[in-house]
């Protein structure tokens, strides 16, 4: 398949049951029809309020407050991230 815009090669990636067809040249991304949908709707799936957290534990051994050490943070990430990372 050739790239609509600049001629280049285009290969087909698949995603979450989502098909990408990327071109290596321009390095393009072309859905076909309703794909951009569906990415919509995982989009705002992935962003859904997370579940409450569980229940507190017992904290034996724990140092001060019941925790241990280490701040995790988490990024929200777009769902091209999502689609393209490894």
């Amino acid at each position: 398949m050739q790239c609509p815009k600049c001629r280049g090669n285009m290969r087909t990636y698949e995603r979450n049951g989502v098909h990408i067809e990327q071109c290596d040249n321009c390095r393009g991304i072309f859905l076909d029809y309703g794909e951009l949908e569906t990415l919509t709707r995982m989009e705002s799936q992935y962003h859904a309020a997370p579940p409450p957290p569980p229940a507190p534990g017992p904290a034996w051994g724990a140092p001060h407050g019941g925790h241990y050490g280490g701040h995790h943070h988490h990024h929200q990430r777009s769902w091209v991230g999502m689609l393209f990372s490894t």
